[in-house]
């Protein structure tokens, strides 16, 4: 009998990968919203396509999640978080595992968001013995036309500290993420599951690769100060809170994961060239756009008044008779 799998959809690029994998199996049903199924599998509270602009609080995503799980009868919750919930500590260990605690930074909220999300599910899981709850816990995501805003915020980040290097990094693609939902799934796993290709990516090789120019690195206060003016006035790049991930190491270990049979098909290197190889515009978020159009419409009105302006001049001074 196929497991009935009920999928709250996030981001539409890995909601279709993660669909096409199910829907080429005979041991997995899909089902539609309020329909019985055995399986919830969360990928809104983790979809890092949103960082900056979510305005539910934590309560609000935990309570929507648990009315769906309600509504389907369900006994599993797979719940996309991710790696950012352990936090960017100078003593993190390299790689962390799935027995770290849990530090995500004060000042990020989506990071904090993230590990309530995570007791809230918890929570429901010790509520009666059948039920059981996966976790998984994924390093920055990228594909080709689907790069995270999180991805784009971090390469931002890199190389703005007088005298310090950039720590380490990862990133898996889409692909392999859908891949490790897949499997979390099927074998039925209970506890928490990194997911990151294997190694990571050294700071300056992530600069390298990313081909962003150089820019005069400032002191480290200094530097936290202008990129929070920056997020202020100018919606970007990089959130309140997500500073610290671009000057401490978070990369994780895959052993767990890889136990259960998923092998990575894409390094951190080849999924970070892929996710950054877009036409700027299409990195920008819909509001920022609608921001840059409107900007773009006021300069051109008033080019056009003083254009106006000056003819009309000139054509007065003109028809006026000298004295």
């Amino acid at each position: 009998m196929s497991t009935r799998v009920f999928v709250r959809a996030g981001a539409p690029a890995l909601s279709t990968r993660l669909n096409d994998l199910f829907a080429d199996t005979d041991d997995v049903a899909l089902v539609a919203a309020g329909a019985a199924a055995d399986v919830v599998v969360d990928l809104r509270v983790g979809d890092h396509d949103g960082l900056g602009q979510r305005q539910s609080s934590a309560t609000v995503e935990g309570e929507a999640l648990m009315a769906d799980v309600r509504a389907t009868g369900a006994s599993r919750i797979v719940l996309m978080s991710s790696a950012l919930v352990y936090g960017a500590q100078l003593n993190n260990p390299i790689p962390i595992t799935e027995d770290a605690p849990l530090r995500p930074e004060p000042d990020f909220v989506y990071g904090r968001q993230l590990a309530a999300v995570e007791h809230v599910v918890d929570r429901w899981r010790r509520g009666a013995p059948d039920r059981s709850v996966a976790v998984l816990r994924p390093v920055v995501t990228v594909a080709a036309g689907a790069t995270s805003s999180l991805a784009r915020a971090l390469a931002a980040g890199s190389g703005q500290r007088w005298g310090q290097e950039d720590p380490p990094a990862q990133f898996v693609h889409l692909d392999d993420l859908a891949a490790a939902i897949a499997v979390v799934v099927r074998t039925g796993i209970d506890g928490l599951v990194n997911v990151a290709p294997d190694g990571w990516i050294p700071g300056d090789r992530v600069r390298a690769l990313s081909g962003a120019r150089w820019r005069v690195p400032l002191p480290g206060q200094l530097a936290e100060w202008v990129t929070a003016l920056r997020w202020r006035f100018q919606r970007g790049p990089i959130p309140p809170g997500l500073g610290p991930y671009t000057r401490a190491p978070w990369v994780i270990s895959n052993d767990r994961l890889r136990s259960l049979g998923w092998q990575p098909t894409v390094t951190n290197e080849q999924a970070y060239v892929e996710g950054t190889e877009e036409p700027w515009w299409s990195s920008v978020t819909p509001k920022r756009r609608q921001e840059l159009a409107l900007s773009a419409a006021v300069a051109l009105v008033i080019v056009a008044v003083a254009t106006t302006v000056v003819i009309t001049v000139r054509a007065v001074r003109r028809a006026t008779p000298r004295q």
